[in-house]
């Protein structure tokens, strides 16, 4: 009795975990399906059976299959491809073509389709043969097809995979983006100008169509000549102006003007006047963008540069070190400003353009893919340039140099004139401009006659006879060192015998002056004086050759013993009597 109690209880549970396992099993195919397509009674039960035209197993196909019927003409046959479930199907029949003749205007405008990126699987799987794509490999029942902007708005079409019963499933456009179409439309849909273009200049020529082709020439060179008005109107507003920071800065803003206002008025046309295929409205869109930003980033930038200009011959005039250090230092931070209002200039500017041309969603993950090889690449092409404008900001910050110091690089007398991003401008003494890249010129040794004060000692060196009165040329020089201006602390003035050789004497002169160039001009100036003093008052000071006809010291001999040495060689030649 037992036994056949254990026989049946053991016979219960294999039939319950055979049921169990089967209901699991259907219900993982049923999710299965459930992501690879989504399941409904019926599509588009307004509209007729679909013609052998319209092909719909793939993305790709659905969509090109969509263009060539609409370029065509066939729009009810096009309607195929939209899913028109959110329409009655009493309104399917008259919507769906209408419909379709405005997608296909909305896409022809909007966004430039590049169908071979489309997926061709049924599943619409992502093929990823290195295996790095998240996704790769899994069914997707649902792709995105363009991303528009409508009033600010931004609108989605995306492709649904459907399946009704039995059937093979089918690509269409789905219910949410086939009712965004009539708004899209009056934001993508022909101008007003097309309405006067007769139907053969419509055709497809290439990329474009005919009409384009014939306009796009015409439009350019509207804009163009609009472009060079506006340059020649900003420039006689300059020539209007009085002299000083405001005719500058119109002057310096010509180009700029005439730019923005040609992107303004451009993006003007293509909004209410005239609107071109997407290939061409895309590219000029993007270029547009980026020529406005860059036109208002310049403008902004030369404001800035005119009032520093206003500011730097308001306090500091001419630039070199016989300003203050203070009126220096500041203008040296002004330069610092400038390229710090520079590098926010750009970096906005480069957020905004990119922001919108919505570059990251157009490139996707394949911008990801690539990211570190770009990374590579521009920080082995961009290395120099980084590093000159590390350097520059940190030569701001540390401030070896300012504006208006006088140094000695290489040789050359130079005051530092600008200090920008990736260069330093140095005036050389005779009005010539050097210019040296940033870690050039912290990389290499150089002196600085500003760094603490200009004042500098100047060594003034002369070659005279040993019998030069030494005393008297002490006083005339402290005496001609007097008269110069740029000579200061005269009681540091000094004159001394610094050398001595068999013939001659080397005098040295010291003297304090208020910066290195005017001490070198007041170096000369009493040289010159100097000189004129010993050739006109003892020009026996100059030194001279000494010929040597003896080696008897006769320096100090005595006359006596000179006539008495003479009067003996002349009897010794007398002939004896």
């Amino acid at each position: 009795m037992k036994t056949t109690g254990s026989w049946l209880l053991w016979l219960v549970v294999a039939v319950a975990l055979t049921f169990s396992s089967l209901c699991v099993a259907q219900s993982q195919g049923s999710e299965s399906e459930d992501r690879q397509w989504f399941s409904v009674d019926s599509l588009n039960a307004g509209l007729d059976e679909p013609p052998e035209a319209v092909k719909r197993l793939t993305p790709r196909e659905a969509i090109r299959s969509f263009l060539d019927l609409t370029e065509k003409g066939e729009f009810a046959a096009a309607a195929h491809v939209l899913n028109l479930s959110n329409l009655p199907p009493a309104e399917q029949q008259e919507r769906g073509p209408q419909l379709a003749r405005q997608l296909s205007e909305v896409l022809r405008r909007g966004e430039w389709l590049n169908i071979s990126s489309l997926s061709g699987r049924q599943d619409a799987a992502i093929e990823d043969p290195a295996g790095q794509h998240p996704q790769a490999g899994e069914p997707r029942r649902n792709i995105k097809l363009a991303s528009l902007t409508a009033k600010g708005e931004t609108y989605d079409i995306r492709l649904g995979r459907y399946r009704v019963g039995d059937e093979e499933p089918v690509w269409l456009v789905m219910p949410d983006g086939v009712s965004s179409i009539p708004g899209l439309y009056e934001e993508y849909g022909p101008s007003l100008l097309e309405e006067y273009i007769p139907e053969r200049f419509k055709d497809s020529f290439g990329p474009l169509r005919i009409w384009e082709w014939i306009a796009i020439p015409i439009f350019l060179l509207a804009i163009g000549l609009l472009g060079w008005g506006i340059y020649s109107l900003v420039g006689m507003t300059a020539h209007w102006l009085p002299s000083g920071s405001p005719t500058i800065f119109t002057d310096r803003i010509r180009g700029p003007m005439a730019l923005i206002v040609m992107s303004v008025i451009t993006q003007a046309l293509l909004d209410y006047v005239v609107s071109f295929s997407a290939v061409i409205t895309t590219s000029l869109r993007v270029l547009l963008i980026a020529i406005l930003a860059w036109g208002v980033g310049t403008v902004a930038l030369r404001l800035v540069d005119t009032i520093m200009l206003r500011m730097t011959r308001r306090l500091v005039g001419q630039i070199d070190d016989t300003k203050p250090k203070d009126e220096r230092k500041l203008l040296t931070s002004l330069y610092a400003l400038r390229r710090v209002i520079i590098l926010i200039a750009v970096t906005a500017v480069s957020i905004y353009v990119l922001g919108q041309i919505q570059l990251f969603e157009s490139l996707g993950l394949s911008l990801l893919a690539s990211a570190s090889v770009l990374t590579v690449l521009i920080g082995i092409a961009g290395q120099a340039v980084l590093s000159n404008i590390i350097s520059s900001f940190q030569v701001s910050l540390a401030k070896p140099i300012r504006i208006g110091d006088l140094v000695m690089f290489e040789g050359q007398w130079c005051y530092v004139e600008g200090i920008f991003y990736t260069f330093i401008r140095l005036r050389i003494w005779n009005e010539r401009r050097l210019i040296v890249p940033v870690t050039y010129f912290v990389s290499k040794p150089f002196e600085n006659f500003s760094v603490k004060s200009a004042k500098e000692y100047r060594t003034l060196e002369m070659t005279v006879h040993l019998s030069a009165d030494i005393e008297l040329i002490r006083e005339k020089f402290i005496e001609y060192a007097k008269e110069e201006d740029s000579v200061i602390e005269h009681h540091k003035l000094l004159c001394y015998v610094t050398g001595q050789t068999g013939t001659a004497l080397t005098v040295a002169c010291y003297l304090m002056t208020t910066d290195p160039m005017s001490g070198w001009s007041a170096e000369m100036h009493v040289r010159e004086k100097l000189m004129a003093f010993i050739r006109n008052n003892h020009p026996e000071w100059w030194p001279r050759e000494v010929v040597v006809i003896s080696h008897q010291d006769i320096a100090r001999a005595d006359k006596r013993d000179i006539r008495s040495e003479s009067e003996a060689d002349n009897s010794a030649e007398r002939p004896s009597e």
